[in-house]
């Protein structure tokens, strides 16, 4: 059996701990696993493999990256048979989350988790700012007032900031803030339409949603100017109280000695809730294979998705329904405490240019973080997002 993914730091650590697990199911020598640099050169390698016949029989990709390539022919249709091989069928998914995976009704991902962007907070300095109920949860925050008195109180404790977010050298961070809170206004459209061939985004709800994000900034309320490893040691040493990020960055937060602190999904700042996210998903590359090639691929899978409480640990939210509903997973804290925020994930738009770590994320995010640095208005952040766009709309899709 051969593997391929993307997975380093933390998720490498427990991904080669259930790969472990795998070898020791099965005999010496039965699995071979190669992990490559995250985003467009992973996919490029996946790809190029496919092309030259040689690709791993099973790999990792992103749900909103599998879509691309399946469109380009690259995929295996996942099929009900396919899936028996396993054990499993599809209905043993979150139907949301497995839906995604697909190219009109043909699925083409076998979905291992949701990771959403979520709401960290230190639990000394919201404790102090009156945040906290008597079980150390978070108070409930709906609305926007309720959300900037929130910050406000917590500002209050750490003499400066209140919420940190990354926006330097991270422009996929930038792009779930905004993702996050744009589809939280109600008239929130798609970015892109007809597979991203339209730029058909609710212009006017997306520059008031980068006007929020500046204004925050403005005031002091939310970090101008951090990168992604300073947001996280902002939150850690009791500078601000708020970090956005995704949940997987809850393996850091719990190696830090002598920090406490909790999780939840991102409060209802405008509309309706919504959380940016994507999926982990496994998909089985095209090339000739025998029936027992496929019963071990299928094997391969049904081992990563039983071990799916161990890949909940790293903060991922299980897509395996029998994992999802298990007593294990609802005493796993904080995991139980966001976990709701797969059930509002608004993934990336579809696009032959888009999805995670893509070349839209960049274009995007990094005027949104222009913004939150005051190096540009919302406005002129709308204008450049269309104009850096037009090269990608204007080119027919090389998958279709």
């Amino acid at each position: 059996m051969t593997f391929w993914n993307l997975f380093g730091g933390g998720d490498g650590a427990r991904l080669q701990g259930m790969l472990d697990v795998y070898r020791q199911q099965n005999r010496p020598g039965s699995l071979t696993s190669a992990t490559f640099a995250w985003g467009n050169p992973y996919y490029t390698k996946v790809s190029l493999a496919t092309l030259g016949n040689k690709p791993p029989d099973v790999a990792v990709a992103h749900s909103t990256r599998a879509t691309i390539l399946a469109q380009a022919g690259l995929l295996e249709p996942i099929t009900d048979e396919l899936l028996a091989l396993g054990g499993f069928s599809s209905s043993d998914f979150t139907t949301s989350v497995f839906d995604a995976g697909k190219v009109g009704d043909v699925a083409y991902t076998i979905p291992l988790d949701t990771h959403p962007y979520v709401l960290f907070f230190n639990s000394d300095v919201c404790g102090q700012a009156g945040l906290l109920d008597g079980d150390g949860k978070l108070v409930q925050i709906v609305g926007q007032q309720a959300f900037e008195d929130a910050l406000t109180a917590i500002a209050g404790v750490t003499g400066g900031a209140a919420w940190a977010a990354s926006n330097v050298g991270d422009t996929s961070g930038s792009w779930r803030l905004f993702q996050t809170l744009y589809w939280q206004m109600d008239g929130a459209t798609d970015f892109l339409g007809d597979d991203g061939q339209q730029l058909t985004v609710n212009e006017d709800l997306a520059i008031a949603t980068m006007e929020f994000i500046g204004g925050l900034a403005a005031k002091g309320l939310l970090t101008p100017t951090v990168d992604y490893a300073g947001a996280g040691t902002q939150l850690f040493t009791g500078k601000v109280g708020f970090q956005t990020q995704g949940e997987w960055e809850i393996t850091t937060a719990q190696s830090i000695e002598g920090l406490t602190f909790g999780m939840a999904p991102i409060p209802q700042v405008f509309d309706v809730p919504a959380a940016q996210a994507d999926s982990h998903t496994f998909i089985i590359p095209k090339m000739e294979r025998t029936d027992e090639q496929r019963q071990l691929a299928m094997g391969f899978v049904k081992s990563m998705l039983d071990q799916s409480l161990s890949w909940a640990e790293g903060g991922h939210v299980p897509a395996y329904i029998p994992t999802l509903t298990s007593p294990e997973f609802a005493a796993l804290e904080p995991q139980a405490d966001y976990a709701a925020a797969a059930e509002i994930a608004k993934y990336d738009p579809p696009g032959w240019y888009s999805g995670s770590g893509s070349n839209f994320e960049n274009v995007v995010g990094s005027q949104i973080g222009l913004v939150q640095q005051q190096l540009a208005s919302p406005q002129e952040a709308m204008a450049a997002i269309k104009s850096q766009l037009n090269t990608y709309l204007d080119t027919p899709s090389p998958v279709a």
